[in-house]
């Protein structure tokens, strides 16, 4: 769930209070919500906010709304703590399974890139991931993704900065082994409770000669450039860019006015 700034932060409370008793079977999966005014009553709330919290939910997957029955709760609801934005391993992978493999793991220091997206000043140490996301047919995906500096994490997400500092799994060569992952999906794993906000754009291009070479395919071949960047209370935590080729899996894409 994406959401920031004080104001959000009873809604945030709200939407967890009703996810979490979407998950423990206060509302099993199938079955339809109280009205809303019984689910105000239930919470203690106002019902502006409880709509709110609802809209919410259903943006995420957890409610589904049927004309002539009302909100009914889905039988296989996202993973928890990050609903909106999720991994691209899991967002691309939902026909087809997707594996992350590693193949760089390293510290950099800013380029115009995370100079211009993460802030970042001359001389930062910046963690760098690059890894390509693999599917049933081969190479599928190339993964750019870089951490804000150390002390920023610390002041901000001690606990993205702690689990990014845990020791990464053996190196795989050309293997995929249990345990790869992505950045953003070390975040997510460590954002339970903590609102996150991200901004995406997206931009056709072409692969180019190294990328090209990364994901066995010709230099000329027609790319979608997808780049991220994660906030948390408005600071940035992460910046990404994902590299899909022609033939990679669908990107779902949501816009909201």
């Amino acid at each position: 769930m994406a959401a920031g700034g004080q104001g959000r932060r009873p809604v945030v409370a709200l939407y967890e209070r009703i996810a979490d008793a979407l998950r423990d079977g206060t509302y099993p999966p199938g079955s339809t919500l109280p009205s809303e005014p019984r689910l105000a009553g239930a919470f203690g709330v106002s019902r502006p906010a409880l709509r709110e919290a609802l809209l919410l939910l259903q943006e995420d997957g957890l409610l589904t709304v049927r004309r002539g029955v009302g909100r009914t709760v889905n039988a296989h609801p996202p993973r928890r703590g990050f609903e909106r934005l999720r991994p691209l391993e899991d967002l691309l992978g939902t026909t087809a399974p997707l594996r992350v493999r590693d193949v760089l793991r390293t510290v950099e220091e800013p380029t115009d890139f995370t100079t211009q997206q993460l802030l970042a000043p001359a001389g930062a140490e910046l963690r760098f991931w690059e890894s390509v996301l693999v599917g049933g047919a081969g190479p599928a995906v190339l993964s750019q993704e870089w951490a804000a500096a150390e002390k920023v994490l610390e002041r901000v997400h001690p606990a993205f900065a702690a689990a990014l500092r845990a020791p990464a799994p053996p190196p795989a060569g050309r293997e995929e082994r249990p345990g790869h992952t992505s950045m953003l999906a070390v975040l997510t794993a460590a954002s339970r409770g903590v609102p996150l906000a991200a901004h995406s754009s997206v931009t056709a291009t072409l692969l180019g000669r190294r990328r090209g070479e990364q994901l066995g395919r010709p230099a000329d071949t027609p790319a979608v450039l997808v780049t991220q960047v994660v906030r948390v209370d408005g600071t940035p935590v992460l910046a990404a860019k994902h590299m899909l080729p022609t033939g990679a899996p669908a990107l779902p894409v949501v816009q909201s006015g």
